[in-house]
């Protein structure tokens, strides 16, 4: 198993040095720095020159974006980067430690017959009420668009909207060379739709996720029930991405 973890940033220099170099304990890594202004590509050419002198375990690659293109062509790209250069197991995570670099390894040891392996949020720190209703409605729809059968509920996952995930090779493929529609956080519920109609397997495994700074917003919200309805008016049809939202 050769694996990669994929990190989209934009400015966050407060965390983006405990998370890649914890993360480089368990894997190498792919960092998209989305066009960010602080001193996060500073502190990534500080980590790269670390790797260079052996001091952590596995490499680091940056992907630069010179403007901000947010989740979806940040996290995408991480995939191109990855299935180009022959890796085979791929996890995504967050820049900002909502989502804890010692957990990688339930990752990559849990089911090996999954081709998405999603963090289920079962503890959470600092979460707001808000945030929970949302994420519960979100895992209805989703639940509910991800069958073929409009008299089918779905899977039962718990969690369609965390972005903590393993994704095995051939859904890194499927995603890298998707025309994706989602433009935020709804990046999560297209990939999963995306595996999903395809005929791949989604299990979730426990996390502990920490509410922390976040670029989640009403017009974020509005987009993400945007690409909810659009999912639901697609039930049935093989891939999320087969005609534009509107």
């Amino acid at each position: 198993m050769k694996p990669l973890i994929i990190i989209p940033a934009h400015n966050e220099e407060q965390t983006i040095y405990e998370v890649v170099t914890r993360s480089l304990k368990h894997a190498d890594v792919s960092i998209t720095d989305d066009g960010s202004r602080d001193r996060t590509p500073e502190i990534l050419r500080t980590i790269v020159q670390e790797c260079k002198d052996k001091k952590h375990a596995h490499s680091l690659n940056v992907v630069t974006h010179e403007k901000a293109t947010h989740i979806p062509r940040g996290l995408q790209d991480g995939f191109k980067y990855g299935t180009s250069q022959d890796y085979d197991v791929f996890v995504t995570m967050d820049a900002g430690l909502s989502h804890d670099p010692d957990a990688i390894p339930d990752f990559l040891n849990a089911d090996a017959t999954a081709d998405v392996v999603i963090g289920m949020r079962a503890k959470i720190e600092n979460v707001p009420l808000y945030r929970r209703f949302i994420s519960r409605c979100a895992a209805l729809i989703v639940n509910y668009a991800l069958t073929p059968s409009f008299f089918s509920f779905g899977p039962g996952l718990r969690d369609c909207t965390s972005g903590f995930r393993r994704y095995s090779r051939r859904a890194a493929v499927l995603i890298a060379g998707a025309e994706l529609k989602s433009k935020a956080f709804d990046f999560h519920m297209e990939a999963l739709a995306l595996c999903v109609r395809e005929g791949m397997k989604p299990v979730e495994i426990p996390i502990t996720y920490v509410f922390s700074n976040s670029s989640f917003n009403s017009r974020v919200l509005k987009q993400a029930m945007k690409f909810g309805l659009y999912l639901i008016s697609t039930k049935g049809k093989k891939r999320a991405g087969a005609a534009s939202p509107g």
